[in-house]
């Protein structure tokens, strides 16, 4: 007997605000589940300014003991970083422990072809830290992030006994100007629902349109958070009923939104505010 697929999405205007590139898997289950994605990304990534930081930890990278990857762009800036130097991450001998926040950048690194020993059982950076423990007294840990990243991880690696090196592997930016205008859509009420990612992305929807504007949404359409960092970024800016979705995966982001619809379908909450 075929499987029946939920209906609750069916028609749902979702809109996804990170990168295209990132986004691929999650707009293809929403489509399949007959909702319509649309990806807005509010975050745009770019190089560091200055790249000195980056190629010489790159360049010493044996002499690390662990690489903490936060993200999948993490993986991206640092390995395509050391493709562009020729110098590989990983060498013969090599005694570089790899950590992954979550699923989805474990599978990142894993296609980068880096061996991952630890995925974080809570996805975020300072569970992590948390998880590995007294495995980081006195080892040297690299960690390269965004350049707006929370401090918090480094904090908690250092409240380990770890020797943590951060450096800037890439810029996180605000979105285009085209973009810019089809979100100032968005933010008068013409969705279903609003997806974010990143507590960099939430605090790009306030700077675009103010926190009042992002509290207000919430009346009228699912306001959800990828994750604990992302719920308490939301919470921050004034969202008090943002649903969480566990994981970045796209099987927890598609379940979290199929509940709350077919929760919800007859009630005021669900409607889309029009004009």
């Amino acid at each position: 007997m075929a499987e029946t697929v939920p209906k609750s999405l069916v028609g749902k205007r979702i809109v996804i605000t990170r990168a295209a590139a990132q986004s691929e898997e999650l707009a293809r289950e929403l489509r399949e589940r007959g909702a319509i994605p649309a990806v807005l990304p509010l975050v745009l990534f770019d190089g560091p300014e200055d790249f000195a930081s980056l190629d010489a930890a790159i360049a010493q990278i044996e002499e690390f003991d662990w690489l903490i990857l936060t993200s999948a762009q993490a993986v991206r800036a640092i390995t395509q970083r050391s493709l562009n130097l020729e110098r590989p991450l990983i060498r013969t001998g090599s005694k570089l422990r790899i950590a992954c926040v979550g699923p989805v950048t474990a599978e990142a690194a894993r296609q980068a072809g880096l061996p991952v020993e630890h995925v974080a059982k809570t996805h975020n950076g300072v569970a992590l830290a948390n998880e590995l423990g007294g495995r980081l007294q006195g080892l040297k840990v690299l960690l390269p992030r965004s350049d707006r990243a929370n401090p918090d991880l480094p904090a908690a690696l250092e409240r380990y006994g770890a020797h943590a090196s951060e450096v800037v592997a890439y810029r996180t930016l605000q979105p285009t100007e085209m973009d810019r205008q089809r979100l100032t859509r968005i933010a008068e009420g013409e969705a279903d629902a609003l997806l974010f990612f990143s507590p960099s992305a939430v605090q790009h929807f306030v700077e675009l349109f103010g926190a009042e504007k992002l509290s207000t949404l919430q009346n009228w359409m699912a306001i959800i958070a990828v994750g604990p960092v992302t719920a308490n970024a939301l919470q921050g800016a004034g969202v008090l009923h943002a649903l969480l979705a566990a994981d970045t995966t796209a099987a927890s982001v598609v379940e979290t939104l199929e509940e709350h619809f077919a929760g919800t379908s007859n009630t005021a909450r669900t409607g889309v505010k029009r004009g």
